[in-house]
C-alpha cells in the first residue's frame, strides 16, 4: 500500500514536470525560433512532442526518459530562454504581491478595531474583513474618486469603514442611521428618523469589557442595552451607560451623496452627532465577518466571535 502511494507520489510530481517543461518549450520555439538553426528547431520540436504524445498516451514508463530528453534539448538550444530558480521564486513572488496588493485596494481589506465605540456588535480587539467593492471602487490614495459602476448605495443599518472627514489620515468604523433625504435626530437618547423613533426594546443584563488606553488595562462596565429595529427589519443592539445622562440632539438633514453614522456604544462614541456627515466618496467599504479575536472576557481568543457576520 505505501509503496503504490510513493510510486502514485512520483507520477504525479514527473506529470506536473512535464507539463511545466511543455510550456517552458513551446514559449521558447514561439519567442526564439527566430534565433534557432533549422537543426535546433527540430530537435526542441521532436523532444517537445514525444513527451507530450507520452503524457496523452500514459505510457508512464516512458516519461522519465522524455523528460530528462526535453530538459536537455532546451539547455542546448535554448539556455537563454531558461528561467533561473531565483527568477522563477522572484517571478511567484512579484505576481502574488501584486495580486495581494489589489484585492486590498478594491475588493477586500482587513481592520483592526481599536476602540470601544461598537460594543456590543465589535469588541476592541475584533479583526475583520471590509468589502470595498459593494458601493463602488474607490481609487487608493483618493478622498472622493470613484470609477466604474457602483453596486449599490449604503443602507441604514449596515455597518461602515470609513475615513473621518475631520482628519484624513484616520479611518472609523460606525453604523448607518440615516441616509441622503432623511432627517435624522435623538430626542431623550431614542433615535428618530424622519419624525419616527425607532422602535426598541430593552434587553435584560448589560455588561461589557472594554480597553482605557491611559491605565493600559481592561475593566468591565455595566451598562443599559437596547435592541433597536429599523423599518426595513435591521436589528442590532445598542448601549448606554448605566448612570449616564440622557442626550438629545436637533433634527438634521442628511444632504445628497451622504449618510449619518452613529456607534452602537452610543455615549462613548465620536460620531455624526458631533462632527457631521460622511460622504460617500469617504466610505471604504461595509464590515462582513470578523475574523479574528482577542481580548477579554476569554483572555487572549474569544472563540465565540470568530467568523461572526457583522450585522
Amino acid at each position: 500500500m505505501i509503496e503504490a502511494y510513493q510510486t502514485w507520489r512520483k507520477r504525479r510530481r514527473a506529470i506536473r514536470e512535464a507539463r511545466l517543461l511543455l510550456r517552458e518549450g513551446r514559449r521558447g520555439l514561439r519567442k526564439y525560433s527566430h534565433r534557432l538553426t533549422d537543426k535546433a528547431t527540430v530537435a526542441v520540436r521532436e523532444a517537445i512532442d514525444s513527451l507530450s504524445k507520452i503524457t496523452i498516451d500514459r505510457t508512464w514508463d516512458e516519461l522519465p526518459g522524455a523528460l530528462n530528453a526535453l530538459d536537455r534539448a532546451l539547455d542546448d538550444y535554448l539556455p537563454f530562454a531558461r528561467k533561473s530558480t531565483l527568477r522563477e521564486y522572484t517571478e511567484s513572488i512579484a505576481v502574488a504581491v501584486l495580486i495581494a496588493l489589489f484585492l486590498r485596494a478594491f475588493v477586500v481589506e482587513a481592520f483592526k478595531i481599536p476602540s470601544g465605540s461598537m460594543i456590543p456588535t465589535l469588541q476592541v480587539g475584533d479583526h475583520i474583513f471590509v468589502n470595498k467593492f459593494i458601493y463602488g471602487i474607490r481609487m487608493p490614495w483618493s478622498l472622493d474618486l470613484k470609477f466604474g459602476m457602483s453596486y449599490r448605495k449604503p443602507r441604514r443599518g449596515e455597518v461602515i469603514v470609513f475615513i473621518y472627514p475631520k482628519e484624513t489620515d484616520k479611518d472609523f468604523i460606525k453604523r448607518i442611521v440615516a441616509v441622503e433625504g432623511d432627517t435624522v435626530e435623538v430626542r431623550d437618547n431614542v433615535l428618530v428618523v424622519n419624525n419616527k423613533p425607532v422602535a426598541r426594546k430593552h434587553l435584560d443584563g448589560c455588561g461589557y469589557y472594554d480597553y482605557d488606553e491611559p491605565s493600559l488595562r481592561w475593566e468591565e462596565r455595566r451598562g443599559e442595552c437596547w435592541s433597536e429595529t429599523l423599518d426595513d427589519g435591521t436589528t442590532y443592539t445598542t448601549v448606554f451607560d448605566k448612570n449616564g445622562p440622557t442626550r438629545s440632539s436637533p433634527p438634521q438633514h442628511v444632504p445628497p451623496n451622504s449618510v449619518f453614522v452613529m456607534g452602537d456604544n452610543r455615549d462613548n462614541s465620536h460620531d455624526s452627532r458631533f462632527w457631521g456627515f460622511v460622504p460617500f466618496g469617504y466610505i471604504k467599504g461595509k464590515a462582513m465577518v470578523i475574523w479574528w479575536s482577542s481580548g477579554e472576557p476569554e483572555g487572549w481568543i474569544r472563540l465565540a466571535r470568530m467568523f461572526k457576520l457583522v450585522r
